[in-house]
């Protein structure tokens, strides 16, 4: 008897179909539930690119001299940035403006922001997640892929640097079934700042978190 001839006769065989029918269905279950773990992530799409906000203002109430400085520029740590009464307003870090009050005349009262500046090197983006959107599988060090509105569908890639640990309380969203108030939680993701001078604080984002 030929080779095809035996395999013929083999796979004709109804024990051999049925094993040969078992291991495909095992094959394919295993690589849906391979891909199934591999593509678990939770979106969110309310994100920004931004910094935390730097207010340099006076420590003694006095009378706004000048502004040295207007939004945009960049400055260095200890470079003179405002005059308020007797008192020079410096920078506290090396970054960029991005808010003034120019109203020479006017009278500060002591912390009232006059320069607003933020560290570039802070940037991260920062998403709002509902807590029974996914919250609890979020964890820090998973691997992030986002995308900036500016920059169309351009994927980008990060890892999850922080998740609040207080719900913001100006964001609660109502639960229209049992009336019960859903708290929203700040994910921020850390990035190579220095390969995406492009990012502008502010800038839109949506972030993709994947679930290990």
């Amino acid at each position: 008897m030929e080779q095809s001839e035996i395999k013929q006769s083999i796979f004709s065989k109804p024990w051999v179909q049925s094993l040969v029918g078992i291991i495909i269905i095992v094959l394919a279950v295993g690589a849906l539930i391979i891909w199934k773990s591999m593509s678990s992530h939770v979106s969110i799409d309310n994100s920004q690119v931004i910094a935390p906000a730097i207010a340099i203002g006076p420590q003694a109430e006095g009378v706004l001299q000048e502004v040295d400085v207007q939004p945009g520029d960049t400055v260095t740590a200890g470079e003179t940035v405002a005059h308020v009464g007797s008192e020079i307003l410096t920078a506290k870090v090396t970054g960029t403006v991005i808010a003034t009050q120019n109203t020479p005349g006017q009278v500060i009262m002591p912390g009232t922001p006059v320069v607003t500046m933020i560290d570039p090197t802070q940037l991260r983006v920062v998403g709002t997640v509902q807590e029974d959107k996914g919250l609890a599988n979020i964890k820090v060090g998973q691997p992030v892929i986002f995308t900036v509105d500016a920059f169309g569908s351009k994927q980008f890639t990060g890892v999850v640097d922080e998740i609040s640990p207080t719900s913001d309380q100006t964001s609660i969203v109502f639960n229209i079934s049992d009336k019960r108030a859903a708290q929203n939680f700040q994910v921020k993701v850390r990035y190579d700042v220095a390969a995406h001078p492009e990012f502008k604080n502010g800038m839109s984002a949506k972030i993709t978190v994947y679930i290990k």
